[in-house]
């Protein structure tokens, strides 16, 4: 009988013979309840928080209730680490380690994934354990309570980080060059006459001071570790900690549709080219694929949004039966949801898989709405919209400190949840430590201002 070793080892083989390419991965079986704390925490070792036990409780809860089960939990980087359950049968976890080939293939050639992980330096999992024990030591000298503020106002902000400017950035100039007119009478007289606008070369250039921040700006963890007036160093190190932690997720966030359904693609595709597994392991794994791949949830007939894993494998396998595998390496390699939902979901593939738009009425009822295909793929990729969160920047810091914030609720297309709103706002008031206002509006759309409570 083969072990589940023998089984990966196979599997390694005749996934890097169709054309899978990962860095070396390392398997590791491990109870159930330690793939639920890190499938909660998202890592394996992450900083404590109060927050990630109410997820857990919640996930417990939908476990229990037949809505989630976790066959395996991935960490993309070199080495790759994946988790097995121990309580899976080897059916189950030949089709995770070969749907754990998909995913490493996919992270380790994915534009998004490849450049977050150069910046993060492809090392997660020590990165993560590393700012774990550096909290544990804040804790130790500041207190659960000094550390736990920190903690509650940067996890607030996580989802609030600008990928575009990277990872490692510098801060702001204190002064831009500028000019003035020279001081020189005869060249002042001169620059007074009608005519052409003064050249440059006849301008005396001086240092004015830039204004912080000079444009509006959206990653707010960088600009509160950086600009806060009174944050001390050891306040500024775990803002910068959950924001590094932050860029490593997006990815997983970003390409979430095109990662499960390439990792689906794969497993489906190497258990059919496994000859080497028994036929009732086959089958078993088969009834697992199909639990996987489900369009809806768990004893639901209709979903109120697609599930990611057989939206994303319906679309990988079309396009690898119309374009070829080559073609799909490559989108693999250039895309993300936005570009891959918006080119290859197809108004046939939508139909048939009978997805649709929908929306919920005042009195509760949720009704199907006809839709085209355009409006459809935007349905559907509107949560992915800023890592998920409300678009709101720095604007301005008055001279007294005053921190005022903008919600860009025409680009945002969302408006806020004010009960939330408003307890983030506390957060960042108590580690910005001077007033702080956000502009947004109401449900009329009409102006309105929100103020942080100042403590007394």
């Amino acid at each position: 009988m083969q072990t589940l070793e023998d089984i990966g080892r196979q599997l390694e083989e005749l996934g890097q013979g169709l054309g899978l390419d990962y860095f070396p991965l390392h398997f590791e079986e491990v109870p159930q309840s330690f793939m639920l704390e890190i499938a909660v925490y998202g890592l394996p070792v992450r900083m404590p928080h109060w927050s990630f036990g109410v997820r857990y409780i919640h996930q417990l809860i939908q476990r229990r209730m037949g809505h989630s089960r976790l066959f395996e939990v991935v960490f993309p980087g070199n080495p790759g680490r994946a988790y097995l359950a121990k309580g899976n049968s080897v059916a189950e976890n030949s089709l995770v380690i070969a749907h754990v080939l998909g995913h490493a293939d996919f992270s380790k050639n994915n534009t998004l994934f490849r450049r977050v992980q150069e910046e993060t330096g492809y090392q997660i999992v020590d990165l993560a354990a590393r700012h774990a024990k550096g909290i544990a030591t804040a804790i130790e000298e500041h207190g659960q309570q000094r550390v736990e503020a920190i903690l509650d106002a940067a996890l607030a902000l996580e989802a609030h980080i600008d990928t575009h400017k990277g990872v490692h950035r510098e801060p702001y100039p204190k002064f831009r060059v500028s000019a003035k007119p020279s001081a020189d009478t005869f060249r002042g007289r001169f620059q007074s006459l009608p005519g052409e606008d003064v050249a440059v070369a006849e301008m005396d250039p001086v240092q004015v001071a830039e204004p912080v921040p000079p444009s509006p700006e959206q990653d707010l963890l960088w600009f509160i570790a950086h600009y806060a007036p009174d944050l001390e160093g050891w306040e500024r190190d775990i803002f910068l900690a959950v924001r590094e932690e932050s860029f490593y997720f997006q990815p997983v966030f970003g390409c979430q549709i095109m990662n499960e359904g390439w990792a689906c693609h794969w497993h489906a595709q190497l258990l059919r080219e496994a000859k080497f597994l028994s036929s009732q392991d086959y089958v078993d794994a088969v009834k697992t694929h199909s639990d996987v791949v489900r369009p809806h949830a768990s004893g639901n007939q209709v979903s109120l949004a697609p599930n990611p894993y057989h939206l994303g494998f319906c679309m990988w396998e079309k396009i690898v039966r119309e374009q070829g595998l080559e073609r799909a390496f490559e989108i693999r390699r250039h895309d993300d949801d936005f570009s891959f939902v918006r080119n290859y979901l197809t108004a046939e593939l939508a139909e048939e898989l009978e997805l649709f738009r929908y929306v919920a009425g005042k009195d509760g009822v949720v009704r199907v709405v006809e839709s085209d295909i355009d409006e459809l793929r935007e349905t559907i990729l509107a949560p992915k919209y800023n890592f998920g969160a409300p678009v709101v920047s720095a604007d301005s810091i008055d001279v007294d400190g005053t921190l005022h914030l903008v919600h860009d609720d025409r680009t945002d297309g969302r408006g806020l949840d004010l009960r939330r709103t408003e307890k983030v706002l506390e957060y960042v008031q108590r580690v910005w430590r001077r007033p702080v206002r956000l502009e947004t509006v109401d449900a009329r759309g009409a102006p309105r201002t929100l103020t942080a409570p100042t403590e007394a």
